[in-house]
C-alpha cells in the first residue's frame, strides 16, 4: 500500500465541486485521490492510504468508510451546501463517522479546515518518549527524565527546555529562540535567566558539568544538544 502523508482522497459526484475543490487542495500542495462516489473510494484505498477524507456528503456514509481497517483513524470532512441540511442531519453525520461538518462549497474555507484538522492530527502523533543516543530518555506522560538510567529530578522549566533540546536535537538555539520555546514569543524575560536555568540543568543531566558534553555552548549563537554523543 502507498503511503503519503499530503494525500487527500476526495468524495464527490458534483462536477463543479470536483473542479473546483481539486484543483484548490493540489494548489496548496496535496495530492489528490479523485472518486466520484463510494465504492469507487474503498477501492481506491486499497492501494492508495489518504490522510484525509473530503467527502460530499450526499455521496456517501461515513459509517461504511469507518468499516475499513486502513480508514478508522482517518479526519473525515463531510461538505453539504450552507442550507441542504439541519441540525439533526449533522448531528447523525458526526455519529456516523465524520470528523468536522463544513457548510460551504468555499475552497478557501475547505483548505485552511484540511489543514488545521492536519495540523492536529500530526501534534496528536507525536511520541510519549523522547531519547537521544540512549543516554538521555524523557516520558512525557510520566513526565520523567533518566541519565544512563538513572532518574533525575527536573523542575518545570528545565523540563521544557530539554524537551526542546530533544525535540530537535542537533540544532543550535540562540537564546531568544530557546525562550520561546519554553516561556512563549514576546514573554518578557532577561536571556541570563535561560543561562541560570541551563546551568541547574547540566548539574542534574551532566556527568561532569564543568565540562559538559551533552547540552553545550555555541560561542556567540546560543546551545546545542550536542550531535555526536
Amino acid at each position: 500500500m502507498t503511503m503519503s502523508k499530503n494525500v487527500i482522497l476526495l468524495i464527490t459526484s458534483s462536477e463543479h465541486a470536483r473542479s473546483v475543490f481539486e484543483g484548490s487542495l493540489r494548489e496548496a500542495g496535496y495530492g489528490v485521490l479523485m472518486t466520484t462516489n463510494e465504492q469507487a473510494a474503498l477501492e481506491a484505498v486499497q492501494h492508495t492510504a489518504p490522510s484525509l477524507i473530503v467527502a460530499d456528503r450526499q455521496t456517501c456514509s461515513f459509517n461504511r468508510l469507518r468499516l475499513q481497517t486502513n480508514l478508522k483513524s482517518v479526519p473525515i470532512i463531510a461538505v453539504q451546501d450552507i442550507n441542504g441540511a439541519g441540525d439533526e442531519t449533522y448531528l447523525d453525520d458526526l455519529d456516523h463517522g465524520a470528523d468536522l461538518i463544513l457548510s460551504s462549497r468555499s475552497a478557501r474555507e475547505l483548505i485552511a479546515r484540511v489543514r488545521a484538522v492536519l495540523r492536529r492530527t500530526e501534534l496528536g502523533k507525536k511520541p510519549a518518549t523522547y531519547s537521544f543516543a540512549g543516554i538521555l530518555q524523557m516520558d512525557l506522560e510520566r513526565h520523567e527524565v533518566t541519565v544512563s538510567g538513572r532518574n533525575v529530578n527536573l523542575t518545570p522549566k528545565e523540563f521544557q527546555i530539554l524537551r526542546c533540546f530533544l525535540e530537535s536535537p542537533c540544532r543550535v538555539f540562540s537564546r531568544q529562540e530557546m525562550l520561546n520555546c519554553v516561556w512563549g514569543d514576546g514573554y518578557a524575560l532577561e536571556e541570563h535567566a535561560l543561562d541560570v536555568h541551563i546551568h541547574s540543568l547540566r548539574q542534574k543531566i551532566e556527568e561532569n558539568p564543568a565540562a559538559p558534553k551533552l547540552i553545550v555552548t555555541v560561542r556567540g549563537v546560543g546551545y546545542k544538544l550536542r550531535s555526536d554523543r
